[in-house]
């Protein structure tokens, strides 16, 4: 036994030899990334992408009220003229998403983890959207990122909330970057 290495002593993986490089202070040193104090993300674009489920409902919708919809293609605009036709309508959206979300949202493991640090860093997150907050709140559920979120709505309400001084955050890519 005696000259022999264990497997957690080996030198050739990275971050289990003490002199490895990335490890040290030097190193940690020569990156610096620039704080950030608040974030809003897209949710479409980095989060879960709702218009599949959205699409989905408003044929169901149409179909069970036998009303033709003709709405437009941003939703904020859409739940104005859903309001004119259907009336209440709202939680229906809630009950269809809330039975088909398992089918178009999955959580994802590095972004929920990346949301973790953020928060625990204090970091304020918000979510920019322009799909209809029930529709969002049950997206952020079923991806795991519920907790994390201080402010869900469309953009001027998110840039209220978070004080004007925020970073946007429009893919995953960058939201994978932030330290």
């Amino acid at each position: 036994m005696v000259g022999k290495r264990l497997p957690l002593q080996r030198r050739d993986r990275p971050g289990l030899a003490p002199e490895f490089p990335y490890r040290s202070p030097v190193w940690s040193a020569t990156l610096a990334w620039p704080q950030v104090d608040a974030v809003a993300l897209d949710l479409d674009a980095v989060l879960a992408d709702t218009r599949p489920l959205w699409r989905d409902w408003l044929e169901d919708a149409a179909r069970r009220t036998r009303v033709e919809l003709d709405l437009p293609e941003d939703r904020a605009e859409a739940a104005a003229v859903l309001d004119e036709s259907l009336g209440d309508w709202r939680p229906l959206l809630r009950r269809f998403a809330d039975d088909r979300a398992p089918l178009h949202f999955r959580p994802r493991p590095d972004t929920n983890a990346q949301l973790r640090r953020l928060h625990a860093a204090g970091v304020r997150i918000g979510v920019v959207t322009d799909a209809p907050l029930e529709l969002a709140e049950v997206a952020l559920a079923h991806v795991g990122a519920a907790r994390q979120i201080e402010v869900v709505g469309a953009a001027d309400e998110v840039a209220r909330a978070l004080n004007d001084e925020f970073l946007s955050v429009s893919s995953r890519r960058l939201l994978l970057s932030l330290r």
